[in-house]
């Protein structure tokens, strides 16, 4: 097992320390000026996420619904956990490149939800499917390397999807609540298990009731704890800023080291909790109900938002003012222990409410994520045998339970980064087709 982790490592550290760093970073800046910065038009793209068009024929998705799945399948580990992991190995200027991958990121997420609903097609019952597979099947006409990304979705859904949220929960509850790793491990296959055989409206209307509460809970905790660590909120900016070009060791515990391992971190980081370009937002926003890509594509857009400039930015801040104020709490933490020691000061529940916040944003993300390897199967088994992949899914949640954390994160980047390529490849041969006009 320890040769296994030390060779992929070995893989990330190569991939993640120079090519794809530029690959995904100068990807976010030709989408950024090619489309004209559609950030601007933030505050329009989150009035359409909630202004409901006309229903649908109740096989798709409102665009509430897909952003609520898509915010399922991305919020959570990377907001809490992720955040802590690249501060504690890259530094505090880890956040700063999280935040910049997650502003930049809007425009490729915005590529990528174009072209998915653009490209994608209907099943017969009349549902739409999408995503990076049907954009190199419908528009580039090369079902092989469809089916490539097919297959690294589903390996994503069980890798990354899958055992990376069980894996955090069974941690979470162990050191919080004293939980056999197993019967955590059980009870969470059992709660994910009994939305995921309901399908896709069962998966839509779940996330719709639970994400926005979710997020919103989480969000107004860290700004409490900001409040609480005013005085250190001016010099963990500076301090973020500053670390960002011209990192060193860092407090508390932090191991801050070059530039390029702090950018490589907070990048790699941004990319897991927000995902844009890999790919996978734009499978669910093919399941949209509506008929306008770039409509579906400003929606989608948002999710980047909220996910990354929003809560990533805020839970980096909670983190760094904590190890300003007090940094013996996070001496002895591991890598993943910042921002519960930050929560630690919570007026109510503390690491209580934290690591509740942490096992309901895990659950919800195991179920969007299903979703996404249910779409990966369906494409290349023709919709056969849907039920076998669902009881898989559902057994990998408790397997995942158990496995080691570190080998789950260094699979988590390698997976990534072989996602990366064919649907950033896609965009590009693709990008005739795009436009930032929603009523062209």
């Amino acid at each position: 097992m320890q040769s296994v982790l030390s060779f992929i490592k070995s893989a990330n550290q190569f991939l993640w320390s120079g090519p794809l760093l530029f690959l995904l970073m100068g990807t976010h800046l030709y989408f950024t000026m090619k489309l004209r910065f559609p950030q601007k038009n933030i505050l329009k793209a989150i009035r359409l996420s909630v202004t409901p068009e006309k229903s649908g024929d109740g096989n798709n998705l409102s665009v509430f619904a897909t952003l609520s799945t898509t915010l399922a399948a991305t919020l959570g580990t990377g907001n809490i956990i992720g955040v802590s992991t690249a501060v504690a190995l890259g530094g505090p200027g880890a956040i700063f490149w999280c935040w910049i991958t997650g502003i930049l990121g809007m425009a490729t997420t915005y590529a990528e939800c174009f072209l998915s609903v653009r490209f994608r097609s209907r099943d017969k019952t009349g549902a739409y499917q999408g995503g990076p597979m049907y954009m190199w099947q419908n528009g580039l006409h090369n079902i092989a390397v469809g089916k490539f990304y097919g297959f690294l979705t589903l390996i994503a859904a069980f890798g990354v999807g899958c055992t990376t949220q069980s894996n955090s929960i069974t941690q979470t509850t162990s050191v919080s609540f004293g939980l056999n790793p197993h019967i955590a491990g059980f009870l969470a296959a059992l709660l994910a298990g009994l939305v995921i055989v309901g399908g896709i409206r069962s998966i839509g209307n779940v996330c719709m009731k639970i994400v926005p509460f979710l997020g919103i809970l989480y969000t107004a905790s860290c700004l409490l704890l900001l409040v609480l660590n005013r005085e250190a909120f001016l010099p963990a900016v500076r301090l973020i800023l500053s670390n960002a070009l011209a990192p060193r060791a860092a407090i508390g515990g932090a191991a801050g080291s070059s530039l390029m391992l702090t950018a490589r971190y907070g990048i790699a980081r941004g990319l897991f909790t927000n995902e844009a370009g890999i790919g996978t937002a734009a499978i669910t926003a093919a399941a949209s109900e509506t008929c306008h890509p770039a409509r579906q594509a400003y929606v989608s857009m948002t999710a980047v938002f909220w996910d990354t400039v929003v809560m990533c930015l805020l839970s980096g801040l909670v983190i760094v003012t904590n190890m300003l104020l007090h940094p013996e709490s996070t001496l002895n933490v591991n890598e993943a222990g910042l921002t519960d020691a930050a929560f630690s000061f919570l007026p109510f529940l503390g690491n209580t409410f934290l690591s509740l916040c942490l096992i309901a944003f895990a659950i919800t993300t195991l179920i969007g994520w299903s979703y996404l390897g249910e779409q990966a199967y369906c494409y290349l088994t023709g919709n056969r045998g849907i039920f076998a992949y669902k009881v898989a899914y559902i057994v990998m949640i408790y397997v995942g339970a158990v496995l080691p954390l570190n080998l789950v994160w260094e699979c988590t980047d390698l997976i990534n980064a072989f996602m990366v390529l064919p649907n950033v490849t896609a965009l590009f041969l693709l990008q005739k087709y795009l436009h930032s006009n929603i009523h062209a």
